[in-house]
């Protein structure tokens, strides 16, 4: 075989290796998924304290045990570039998702939900809710 030839042919079959492979992936697993997103940013009475992160963490993890939550993300501060669009005055968040809005409606007043504000609102100062459905 020629070395153009032979070339051609390793380029070609590495093309159609990277498309096949591209091709089997799967799409974005959260479009059209969940339509209600519900994120929350919490920040602490004792902002420097570990352990209240720690228990607010734990306390927002319950929140999964309700049946109308599609999924759950929490998380902590970013160690990312300082930018002037970047807050990063918050402590914990908080991401659900719901299949719909009837489902976010039950978890404002499920039992679980309550608990976690009786148990876990003594650990915030301030709360900042952001609801969004799908455009």
């Amino acid at each position: 075989m020629k070395t153009s030839t032979r070339r051609k042919f390793i380029a070609t079959t590495a093309a159609l290796a990277t498309g096949a492979a591209a091709s089997a992936l799967p799409l974005n697993t959260m479009e059209n998924k969940y339509s209600v997103i519900h994120h929350v940013f919490f920040w602490l009475k004792n902002p420097g304290s570990t352990e209240d992160r720690d228990k607010l963490v734990a306390g927002v993890k319950t929140l999964s045990k309700i049946e109308t939550v599609r999924e759950l993300r929490v998380g902590v501060v970013a160690s990312t570039e300082k930018r002037d669009v970047v807050d990063n005055s918050w402590a914990v968040s908080e991401l659900m998702f719901f299949s719909d809005l009837a489902g976010q409606a039950v978890y404002q007043t499920h039992p679980v939900h309550l608990e976690f504000i009786k148990n876990c609102s003594h650990l915030w100062e301030k709360v900042v809710v952001y609801d969004a459905v799908d455009a």
